[in-house]
C-alpha cells in the first residue's frame, strides 16, 4: 500500500472502529461483562497493532514531531483496531449464544438514571444496580420506567449463556 491509499485508509479504519465501539455499548448493556476485560481487548490490540504498523503510520504521517506523530498512532491504533477487535469479541459472544435461557429475579442495589437522546432531554432513562453473582451490573431500562422507578425493588430478566461464556440479558422487566 502506497502512501496515498495510507492516508484514505487510516481515516476509514479510524471510522469504522468508533461506529463498532457505538454499537458495542448497547450490547455492552446486555452483557455481563466485566468493562476491565474490554479495557484490556482494546489496549493489547492498539498496542500490537502499533508495534507492527508504526513504520507505515511514520511514512504516512512523516510532517508531524515524533512525540505527536507517536500520540496520533497511539489513538489511531487504539480507537481503530482495539475498538475493531473488542466489538469483535462482544458480537461474537452476543450472536453466537447457545438457545437456553434461564429466567432470573435479582434485588436492586440502587438506582438512578441518564438523559435522554439530543433534544429528548428531559426523558430520563432509568438504571438500576443489582449484583449478579457477585457481579455489579448497571442495567439501563426505557424512559417509560422513569416515573415509576422507586416503586421497583427487583428485576426480573431472562438471560442466556454468550458463545465465549459470558451471559447475555435478554429480556428484562
Amino acid at each position: 500500500m502506497n502512501r496515498k491509499q495510507r492516508k484514505i485508509y487510516y481515516p476509514i479504519i479510524l471510522f469504522i472502529g468508533l461506529l463498532l465501539m457505538i454499537w458495542q455499548i448497547i450490547l455492552f448493556r446486555n452483557t455481563i461483562i466485566d468493562y476491565r476485560i474490554l479495557i484490556v481487548i482494546v489496549g493489547l490490540t492498539g498496542i500490537i497493532a502499533f508495534l507492527i504498523d508504526f513504520k507505515n503510520y511514520r511514512k504516512t504521517y512523516n510532517e508531524y514531531g515524533k512525540v505527536t506523530l507517536k500520540f496520533y498512532a497511539v489513538f489511531q491504533y487504539v480507537f481503530s483496531y482495539g475498538f475493531i477487535a473488542c466489538s469483535i469479541f462482544i458480537l461474537l459472544n452476543f450472536y453466537l449464544a447457545k438457545e437456553i435461557k434461564v429466567t432470573k429475579l435479582y434485588k436492586i442495589i440502587s438506582r438512578s438514571s441518564l438523559p435522554g437522546r439530543k433534544y429528548h432531554r428531559t426523558e430520563r432513562k432509568p438504571t438500576f444496580i443489582i449484583y449478579y453473582n457477585g457481579f455489579r451490573k448497571e442495567l439501563v431500562f426505557s424512559n417509560d420506567y422513569y416515573e415509576k422507578m422507586n416503586f421497583y425493588n427487583k428485576i426480573d430478566f431472562e438471560v442466556q449463556k454468550g458463545f465465549l461464556g459470558f451471559d447475555i440479558i435478554k429480556k428484562k422487566h
